[in-house]
């Protein structure tokens, strides 16, 4: 039971970060039907946009008091957001609506987001390093133990990336299901034509759309450099797992991608250890492939997803 519960505890908190990348996708998808595949370097922009600003703050001065670490968690969620919101926006200026002002195919804008991607990973490399092991200042005792679960420890940071995450991913959900800007997106998402000659202004919506799933990557980018490490090329296996949540939850649904990410966290953690059997069954190292196969399998059984509409339709 210990260790079946510190593997559902792993799975949880990935996921829930997983779950903040895959909103993106989700939002993309559900209102232009095409996947941002650079949305996992907007999830990269928001560890190093936090970092800067974490590190400004905190510099070498080691732990600080609980006030000022709560105050330099909300100001990595912040700066990390702001990051990725701008960086998003920035994408889809630049690498995107000149395609859709000019009715491109959908194979033009696959590889106008593959170029993206490899430009700001390139690009954050050659600004700040390419090594693969950067670490936040140690600001605050994550790994203090705050509780246990059938004799299974939950750590401080663990609790901030997962209420953290419900918390904005909640956000999300009263957002487009119950503001004038949300009604906006689902407008766009169901009849885009028929929006317009309702009075939406497509392009800022869907402009704002990048930038909200932009904010939440980015979040989630400074939630992920504080767990793990982050480097330029942090963003491929996370984003590529997001996807995977989102095309496990429904791609095109909120909800769908939320419930994608933790379903998918939880999976990965516990399917590859088998806790519940007292051994391992085939080890911790096959959680990427038990990611991407749980992704086919998906796609062969149910394209749809388990929660599978369109974002229109969806709040």
């Amino acid at each position: 039971m210990s260790d079946f519960m510190n593997y559902l505890i792993l799975g949880l908190t990935r996921g829930s970060m997983y779950a903040l990348i895959a909103l993106g996708y989700t939002l993309v998808y559900g209102v232009l039907q095409l996947i941002n595949f650079a949305h996992s370097e907007v999830f990269m922009s928001g560890a190093f946009g936090s970092f800067l600003v974490v590190n400004l703050v905190v510099g070498d001065a080691g732990e600080v008091s609980g006030v000022v670490a709560f105050f330099v968690i909300v100001l990595g969620l912040l700066t990390g957001a702001l990051t990725g919101a701008i960086v998003a926006y920035t994408l889809e200026k630049v690498a995107y609506r000149p395609l859709r002002r000019r009715g491109a195919p959908k194979l033009a804008f696959l590889i106008s987001a593959i170029g993206a991607s490899f430009l700001l990973s390139q690009l954050a490399g050659k600004l700040f390093n390419r090594l693969t092991n950067n670490t936040f200042p140690d600001y605050f005792n994550g790994d203090a133990t705050l509780f246990t679960v059938f004799g299974a420890r939950v750590t401080l940071l663990q609790v901030i990336i997962v209420v953290s995450a419900l918390l904005l991913m909640l956000f999300l959900d009263r957002l487009v299901s119950g503001t004038k800007l949300g009604r906006g997106i689902r407008a766009v998402a169901e009849d885009a034509p028929t929006a317009a000659l309702m009075g939406v202004n497509i392009d800022r919506t869907i402009s704002r759309t990048f930038m909200i799933g932009g904010a939440l990557a980015g979040a989630a980018g400074f939630l992920f450099g504080t767990a793990f490490v982050f480097s330029n090329t942090m963003g491929f296996i996370p984003g590529i797992k997001a996807f995977a949540a989102a095309v496990l939850g429904g791609i095109g649904n909120i909800r769908g991608a939320m419930i994608g990410g933790l379903l998918l966290g939880v999976a990965e953690n516990l399917i590859p250890t088998a806790p519940w059997t007292g051994t391992a069954w085939i080890g911790i190292q096959w959680t990427d492939v038990v990611a991407f196969v749980i992704l086919i399998l998906i796609l062969v059984l149910r394209p749809t997803g388990i929660l599978g509409e369109r974002l229109g339709r969806a709040a």
